[in-house]
């Protein structure tokens, strides 16, 4: 399993009239953590783009067990609990600073051939940075 824990701070801008998150912010809370997981292991989502891979969401889900608000610290512990192959799940769990689970979620992202825009495998050059993860 691959973990990544980051951190951020709840906007004015995120809030709505109610002054808590809006729900739709969550999903890019959730592009956050995973942007910063993939760019800890070395594969900024660009270097895969020059690679000839996009990497579309295919599908999403979010469960909301409690909301934050304006200047909150949210941590974002995202997963991946899989080997990919031509799709991969993210997973999500969103905390306060008191370690409440605020907010779980997952998405799944198909591996798209930047030209053909078909699915496709996940190359090898990306299945050597997963790999060593994952128990055979």
């Amino acid at each position: 399993m691959i973990e990544f824990t980051h951190r951020l701070r709840v906007l004015y801008g995120h809030t709505d009239q109610m002054g808590i998150v809006y729900y739709g912010r969550y999903y890019e809370f959730f592009e956050a953590g995973r942007n910063e997981l993939l760019r800890n292991l070395d594969l900024p989502y660009y270097r895969m783009e020059e690679q000839g891979l996009f990497l579309p969401v295919v599908e999403s889900h979010a469960t909301y067990k409690g909301s934050f608000t304006y200047d909150d610290w949210i941590t974002i512990k995202t997963m991946v609990k899989e080997l990919p192959s031509v799709k991969i799940r993210i997973d999500y769990e969103l905390t306060n600073d008191a370690g409440e689970l605020m907010v779980t979620g997952h998405t799944v992202h198909a591996f798209v051939d930047k030209q053909t825009r078909r699915p496709k495998r996940v190359p090898d050059s990306l299945l050597s940075v997963f790999r060593p993860f994952f128990k055979d």
